[in-house]
């Protein structure tokens, strides 16, 4: 039996909380592996200790760069205490000195991203752009402070390799279809309300909280557009985040998406449903005619396979990433291009042949995705650090 020691203080929103409920339960469900997990506020209520999983009971709160000092004073005793023959930080930063071998799971494309950096300039959020390369420093150092670094796509481990100068392991998240599908947890009634009354609206589904990099003024504006060549029809763009600062994770200003909103008069085409309970996601797909998402920098994008295995055509940017992921069973656009954004939906809108054959295609595709299979080939790599093999 191999005990590993999951470092998951990281995660708090989107998919760092996606990969642990979906990887804890496979480690749980296994005999031949013993789990101590160290998590946050958001997920210690949810997790259940039993003979194989042990939930510390550590309690920190603070900013990413207090959490990293914090990691690097105490967590070498708790991992040492625990008798772990692993470590797995799943938070893009390393220990500097681990008492076992240590996989670093590396999920932010933002420290390599070209675009993101620029976009902030041009934004004029200094103070981010220097917590990012303050950050993306650590980041770098941490892939080669770690024994095996793991990036959950082909295209983004090629861009860490290119980046740190070190050689770094591509497993795919997963996807869990019974979990996803299976719940018998409702739409909140509010959402469901409102969602009602978009039938017989053409209705382009994004699926995040607000933040920059997924660049949601190309998918406004696209929307404006769209609004001029649908006409009579109405268009509607739904998104499970409300376009206000506060109501969103980071310091990202998302007041100026909403002023873009305003001053291009799509007030009742952009529905800002707020959070939606992941138990409940797969209803609202099914609500919807189209995913699209004009992210210019990703690593994985667990909605793209939500998307596909809900039989919505998607449309994404066109990153390595969103191609390796979604191969031909999407079409893709220029990224930061609202006009080809607003050409590919309309190509899919108006014709049937079309989305039928995206939706056969994206139905196939998500079902290459596994979470058994990416828990599978962690072990392995950690078995193989144990052995020496690495």
């Amino acid at each position: 039996m191999i005990h590993l020691f999951i470092n998951a203080l990281s995660a708090s929103a989107g998919g760092g909380l996606t990969y642990v409920r979906n990887v804890l339960p496979r480690m749980a469900n296994r005999d031949d592996v013993r789990t101590t997990l160290l998590v946050g506020e958001m997920l210690r209520g949810e997790i259940a200790e039993s003979t194989r999983v042990t939930v510390l009971n550590e309690s920190y709160n603070g900013s990413s760069a207090r959490r990293f000092w914090y990691e690097q004073r105490d967590l070498p005793r708790l991992v040492r205490r625990s008798g772990a023959d692993v470590l797995l930080s799943t938070g893009n930063f390393a220990l500097f000195r681990s008492p076992v071998p240590q996989i670093l799971l590396s999920r932010n494309a933002l420290y390599t991203s070209a675009d993101f950096l620029r976009d902030i300039r041009q934004r004029g959020d200094y103070r981010l752009w220097i917590d990012t390369k303050i950050k993306g420093g650590l980041a770098r150092w941490s892939v080669h402070r770690a024994d095996c670094t793991v990036a959950p796509s082909e295209a983004f481990a090629a861009e860490l390799r290119q980046w740190a100068g070190k050689n770094v392991v591509s497993i795919h998240h997963g996807f869990d279809r019974d979990i996803f599908f299976c719940t018998a947890v409702p739409l909140p009634q509010e959402v469901q309300s409102r969602l009602d009354a978009l039938e017989g609206a053409v209705r382009i589904l994004f699926v995040s909280h607000y933040n920059y990099y997924r660049n949601f003024e190309t998918l406004i504006r696209a929307v404006g557009i769209l609004k001029a060549k649908l006409h009579p029809r109405p268009v509607r763009l739904v998104l499970t985040c409300k376009l206000v600062s506060k109501e969103n994770p980071g310091s990202y200003q998302a007041e100026i998406a909403a002023d873009l909103v305003r001053r291009l008069d799509l007030g009742e085409e952009v529905v800002e449903l707020g959070t939606v309970p992941y138990a409940a996601l797969h209803h609202l797909y099914q609500h919807c005619d189209v995913y699209a998402t004009p992210a210019y920098a990703e690593t994985f994008a667990h909605p793209l396979v939500e998307a596909m295995a809900s039989g919505l055509p998607v449309i994404a940017s066109d990153l390595a990433v969103h191609r390796e992921i979604c191969q031909d069973a999407a079409l893709y656009f220029p990224r930061f291009s609202p006009k080809a954004l607003a050409e590919r939906i309309l190509q899919v809108v108006e014709s049937s042949k079309q989305r039928t054959s995206m939706q056969k295609a994206g139905l196939m595709r998500s079902i290459s995705f596994s979470w058994d299979n990416h828990v599978e080939a962690l072990l392995a790599l950690a078995r193989g650090l144990v052995a020496g093999d690495h």
